[in-house]
């Protein structure tokens, strides 16, 4: 039995657990092996924690909803007092930093029986949707080993898709959930904005472009995940109304009959081409979906061609980086310096520097704008949107990289990759990546459904229809434990 549970998704390692076959023990002390065998080729877990994790498995709470199962967090976000959180940055990694705090997020996983087994790869401040840190070497995908993992959640996708663990924590600032779920072959949902607390230490994070929850092999481990983690805490700025039914109950329900627009093509004046591997998902999807009973139309919101809207995206993103040095110089104690870090980060850092409170306000009340005339189409009558999540498959490893003398190259080499993800990290909306294709070799492709805010029941129900009519959990990447 223990060599099947790399193949069982969380709800099922639980019910194990729930049921007695098997203590959660014995679900890490397997993990743990799956860990040191597998992950020397993936490089995917960074910062292991595997004597606290079997100290903890003693003593889980077996009531709890997820007890015993072998989970990691991604090492940026999600703060464990006691332990490091280097956000990819080797400045960090040599000064040994250590959480002071934890989370509120942390102690939801934790509350729910989860059991941490370490951190995960993440790029250089979250800057890149491939994870490749100069601090800790690159992940590769399980799939194809010469290919990139998708980032920032990089290393969490890894994990989960080579059978480490079933579910691990994520975060989402431009589609760092949702890529390398899409290039990983994994469930990735990321929530509305202020559905998940990023207290006690942030109010929001991006001003609010990001979010933080997790990357999963099922739907219903999804949904169940997002029960643990929903709902306001004590001083947070905003919060996403919760749904009168829990997520994983709504999802046992097939939804009603829904109106759904489809987006065949990549947004306008973003110099992107759709590959045609992309296409074929997206095609795919809207004939399930047309199949299922729903009504598809060629139809998206206008404001999605805006490729203006980018230019304010980099302006909030740079201040926060600017900011984040600031965080980072009061951690080790001294000036952050240009060697400290990677090229881009300090490229985009010293634009952060550059930019006016002025210039800073303007771009947020441009965002804000965006996100009115995106949610203007969901008004106007659609339920959901289909579009691919990436415009392309999963790029070579050193593709998506700058250097000295072109820091912007990892920027502009990633456009394909957050063109159909980054606008909902603007809008607040929750979006989810499906892995329903491969290409013909052997890499997955996965699509984007995007939702009004609040609506993860709508994403949840259509995404567990999709997952029964286009079956993807026995598919097996080339390595797995």
């Amino acid at each position: 039995m223990l060599d099947e549970l790399a193949t069982l998704d969380a709800t099922a390692q639980a019910d194990l657990v729930r049921r007695r076959a098997l203590t959660p023990s014995e679900l890490v002390d397997a993990a743990i092996a799956r860990l040191e065998r597998v992950n020397p080729q993936l490089n995917a877990v960074i910062l292991p924690a595997l004597e606290r994790a079997r100290t903890h498995a003693a003593t889980v709470d077996g009531r709890a909803p997820f007890a015993g199962v072998p989970f990691l967090m991604k090492d940026l976000g999600g703060p464990e007092a006691g332990e490091p959180c280097c956000g990819g940055m080797r400045v960090l990694r040599e000064a040994g930093w250590v959480e002071r705090d934890s989370g509120f997020i942390t102690e939801k996983f934790l509350a729910a029986g989860l059991v941490i087994l370490g951190r995960t790869n993440t790029p250089e401040l979250g800057l890149l949707p491939t994870t490749e840190p100069t601090a800790f070497g690159p992940t590769r995908n399980p799939w194809n080993p010469a290919h990139s993992a998708g980032g920032s959640s990089g290393g969490s996708a890894a994990a989960v898709a080579a059978g480490i663990v079933p579910v691990a924590h994520a975060s989402d600032g431009g589609g760092s959930i949702r890529i390398p779920a899409s290039m990983c072959g994994l469930v990735g949902l990321k929530p509305t904005r202020g559905r998940n607390s990023f207290g006690p230490a942030l109010g929001e994070r991006w001003s609010g472009f990001s979010t933080e929850f997790a990357v999963t092999r099922s739907v219903r481990d999804a949904a169940a995940l997002l029960d643990v983690t929903a709902g306001p805490m004590p001083g947070d700025p905003y919060s996403a109304a919760l749904p009168p039914l829990g997520f994983a109950e709504m999802i046992a329900a097939p939804p009603p009959h829904l109106r759904i627009g489809v987006m065949r093509r990549a947004p306008l004046d973003r110099g992107t081409e759709l590959h045609a591997e992309c296409m074929a998902a997206v095609e795919r999807t809207a004939r399930a979906l047309g199949e299922l009973g729903h009504t598809v139309e060629e139809s998206h919101p206008e404001a999605m061609d805006d490729a203006g809207v980018m230019a304010h995206f980099v302006t909030v993103v740079a201040s926060h980086v600017a900011r984040a040095l600031e965080t980072c110089a009061q951690r080790v104690g001294r000036e952050v310096r240009a060697s400290d870090v990677e090229p881009l980060t300090w490229a985009i850092a010293q634009r952060g520097r550059g930019t006016t409170a002025s210039d800073l306000l303007a771009s947020l009340d441009a965002v804000h704008a965006f996100g009115r005339r995106m949610a203007a189409w969901w008004y106007d009558g659609f339920d959901l949107l289909l579009t691919p999540t990436c415009a392309a498959p999963p790029p070579p490893i050193g593709f998506v990289s700058s250097t000295a003398e072109e820091p912007f190259r990892g920027f502009l080499r990633a456009a394909p990759y957050g063109a159909f993800t980054s606008g909902f990290n603007l809008s607040g909306q929750p979006a989810i990546s499906l892995p329903v294709h491969w290409t013909a070799d052997g890499l997955p492709v996965g699509i984007q459904l995007a939702a009004a805010c609040g609506r993860e029941d709508l994403l949840l129900q259509v995404a567990a229809q999709l997952e029964a009519a286009l079956p993807w959990k026995d598919r097996r990447p080339r390595i797995h434990a």
